[in-house]
């Protein structure tokens, strides 16, 4: 199992309501939103990189509001 965490930068005021699309994806256990450098957490487990790269390049990243989307791959 493939577990990454993704940072997402959102359109003003539209965080919560892309942290509640997010959720719905598959392979996301979680999604959060956060004060600081960046506006929504997603926590993704996959079979294996690829489904974590499909949840984020045609999951995360295609859905209105998001802007920068950064992913980082847990290694422990």
């Amino acid at each position: 199992m493939i577990g990454a965490y993704t940072t997402v930068i959102t359109s003003a005021g539209t965080a919560e309501d892309v942290a509640e699309r997010i959720r719905e994806l598959p392979n996301v256990t979680e999604a959060h939103v956060v004060a600081g450098e960046f506006d929504v957490i997603a926590e993704i487990e996959a079979d294996d990189v690829y489904d974590v790269q499909k949840t984020v390049s045609s999951g995360i990243g295609s859905l209105e509001g998001v802007g920068r989307a950064r992913t980082y791959v847990r290694l422990d």
